[in-house]
């Protein structure tokens, strides 16, 4: 029998896409943990009389307007960007599963937990009506810039996107025989929808967990970008692009060029493992 870490690498080696997302993943989570100690200068050390100096041989990507290393400043920034992705994206998705389970199994039930369902999906629909960017924005704006009310507001805007997953998948397992029979052995309404429904539900919801990572990434270095996430001088991608793109109108194509292009691969990368995983906890597209 072919154990699931061999099945899951032969599935990977038909994947281009999915390999090149999965070497991605792996280089920001080595540079998320060893980015700053293997950067070649500290990452947020102003060089004096190197501001603004083209790729050369000691600074391969250049300096940016401060004199700071942009080479040592992007493979530090991961750090940054995937902690608050990371912790957000957890709790947006333990979040989003347990109101997704509780308003799927109950929708079109009678009494308290039929208005508890109706109620998480109003809610829900009330958040999802503003522009996510002008929601974050506010949020953030609210508290004050700072690492952990991006991860506050980043987690809260993405509870109904899981939600919303979850819910859809349940409503599907909740018809299936197995839902029946637990109901025959007197199981509450709760034990069946989180000890029998919910595993069985929790397949789009995983599938989600990598594209959202990415999404919460490119929030976090949208909400930097405008001044409204990550401090200066913090090693961030979207606030290194910020004080970069004044450079660009001048010549120096450099200072903003690099961190948006480890931004846009980051996001890609994420984005490819996610539809790798969908396809492979597909069971119709299992061997």
């Amino acid at each position: 029998m072919t154990i699931p870490t061999a099945h899951f690498w032969r599935f990977a080696r038909t994947q281009p896409g999915f390999l090149f997302g999965l070497v991605v993943v792996m280089v920001t989570v080595f540079l998320a943990l060893l980015g700053p100690w293997i950067a070649p200068y500290r990452p947020e050390e102003a060089l004096p009389g190197q501001a603004v100096l083209p790729p050369n041989v000691d600074h391969w990507m250049g300096t940016d307007i401060s004199g700071m290393d942009i080479f040592s400043r992007v493979i530090a920034a991961p750090r940054i960007d995937l902690t608050i992705a990371l912790i957000s994206t957890v709790v947006a998705f333990v979040g989003g599963v347990v109101l997704g389970v509780v308003s799927g199994f109950f929708a079109g039930a009678r009494g308290l937990w039929a208005l508890v369902s109706n109620a998480i999906m109003r809610g829900a629909d009330i958040f999802q009506a503003f522009p996510l960017f002008i929601f974050a924005l506010a949020l953030v704006g609210f508290r004050g810039p700072s690492i952990q009310n991006v991860i506050v507001a980043l987690a809260f805007l993405n509870v109904p996107f899981f939600l919303r997953v979850t819910r859809g998948a349940v409503l599907h397992v909740r018809e299936r025989p197995f839902v029946d029979a637990a109901r025959c052995v007197g199981g509450s309404g709760l034990r069946i929808a989180f000890v029998h429904v919910m595993p069985n539900a929790l397949t789009p919801a995983l599938a989600n967990l990598s594209p959202t990572i990415g999404f919460s990434i490119l929030l976090t270095s949208a909400l930097s970008f405008v001044g409204a996430g990550v401090p200066i001088p913090t090693p961030e991608w979207g606030s290194m692009i910020a004080i970069g793109a004044p450079n660009m109108m001048t010549g120096q194509w450099w200072t903003a060029l690099f961190p948006g292009l480890a931004l846009g691969v980051t996001i890609l990368g994420y984005a490819l493992v996610g539809d790798g995983l969908r396809d492979y906890l597909d069971p119709t597209h299992r061997q």
